[in-house]
């Protein structure tokens, strides 16, 4: 089981997407060999409440990380992953899988009052940030290695360090003939976003910010070939998991020469519950479950990891009373028919959005804002609302959304925790 995630970039940030500039040549062979969702959807429009969907199957709101954490080294993380919530890794671990954390962390700090390490959450293997460092050349003051601090200096691209930790960690579990459990979760194209300048060089012409980011996202894409190449050459491929996505939309107010991240078309960008803030790049490679390329339409999001997997290993979950807000996708991945009956619900700061099939409601639930009904399978950019042409439709998915938030209310409350 591996989860691969980058950071800030764009659902069109990929070749596979129809870029037509960026090179992205082994996130494109993923896409044409495993499964490619066209809907894939991360749980927040930014970072830190996204990874802790990835790990527990429960959106961030049920557990109090509301938005992302504090930026600064010198400054206190504002939100943990409560010890009390049930990760992947803690699952896994406890079946006898080596589990292992590398790149950016964003749940917690490592020491102090704030902490919340990956091995106080399953974790046995970690060389990991806090939080955001540079994609060249990072500062090893940022990164620990089962708790310990590097001697530095870091030199080169980043995420080329990050897989220099990840590939012995599977080489390693391998060797041994134990299952792994591997979250690699790149820095790129985060800013500050700096590519070599032999990334660099392989768009000329360009504006230095194009350069730094498109080249930044080659150089994380050739440690996704990397990471492919070893896995096929240890003879594991075909039994491994093997997840990308993002972890939001793309920064920037407006997509251009200062700020080159792309939706693709698609409204809004980071910090926004618009598709461009929260639709992502989403692939699985499978070979064994996926013998061929596959596309799905049907909704799928990073909530989804948890039961999916869970599914995959035939683990019931660790407490089957804790309300989930992700689905099984195992029956999708096998080919078999399958339709997501539970809406996907989304909340940031005062803005709330659910997607029920092919349609889409964003909203306040205030009186005096005006809720947003589209239909997204024939408008993804959200330019025409529905909401006045079919207000049956409209009023039905906002008690949904109603009643939604008033379960993750209860959760924060902690109506699911057990003593």
């Amino acid at each position: 089981m591996i989860l691969v995630m980058s950071d800030d970039q764009g659902w069109g940030d990929v070749g596979y997407n129809a870029h037509k500039i960026l090179k992205t040549p082994h996130l494109d062979a993923m896409a044409g060999a495993g499964l490619r969702f066209n809907r894939f959807y991360s749980s927040s429009p930014v970072c830190s409440p996204t990874r802790g969907s990835c790990l527990t199957g429960r959106h961030p709101y049920r557990y109090g990380i509301l938005h992302a954490n504090a930026g600064g080294p010198k400054t206190p993380s504002r939100y943990l992953l409560p010890k009390k919530e049930h990760t992947l890794a803690e699952v896994l671990s406890g079946r006898g899988y080596r589990t292992g954390h590398f790149g950016k962390w964003h749940l917690g700090d490592f020491e102090g009052k704030t902490r919340s390490a990956p091995s106080d959450h399953g974790f046995d293997e970690w060389f990991s940030t806090a939080r955001k460092v540079a994609t060249l050349h990072p500062d090893a003051a940022s990164y620990r290695h089962n708790g310990k601090k590097l001697e530095g200096p870091l030199k080169g691209d980043d995420s080329k360090i990050i897989m220099d930790r990840a590939i012995p960690f599977i080489r390693s579990a391998v060797e041994i003939k134990k299952p792994f459990f591997a979250v690699i979760w790149f820095h790129t194209p985060h800013l500050p976003i700096l590519a070599s300048e032999k990334h660099r060089k392989l768009y000329p012409g360009r504006k230095d910010k194009e350069k730094h980011y498109w080249g930044a996202l080659t150089a994380m894409d050739e440690q996704v070939g990397r990471l492919r190449a070893t896995l096929r050459e240890l003879g594991v491929a075909r039994d491994t998991m093997l997840w990308f996505t993002s972890d939001n939309g793309p920064e920037g107010k407006k997509e251009g020469p200062g700020a080159p991240g792309t939706t693709g078309g698609l409204r809004g960008r980071k910090r926004s519950l618009f598709e461009g803030g929260v639709r992502v790049p989403g692939l699985l490679e499978w070979p064994a479950r996926i013998p061929k390329a596959r596309q799905s339409d049907i909704t799928a999001s990073t909530h989804d990891y948890f039961p999916t997997v869970l599914a995959a290993l035939g683990i019931h979950s660790p407490d089957p009373a804790r309300p989930l807000d992700g689905v099984n996708l195992l029956p999708l991945i096998k080919g078999e028919d399958f339709k997501r009956e539970k809406a996907l619900a989304f909340q940031s700061r005062a803005e709330l959005a659910l997607i029920a099939g092919r349609y889409k409601l964003h909203s306040k639930l205030t009186g005096k804002d005006k809720d947003k009904l589209f239909d997204l399978a024939v408008d993804p950019s959200e330019k025409k609302n529905l909401a006045a042409e079919k207000p049956e439709l409209a009023a039905r998915l906002r008690k949904e959304l109603e009643q939604w938030r008033e379960s993750t209310k209860a959760s924060l409350a902690g109506a699911d925790y057990r003593d």
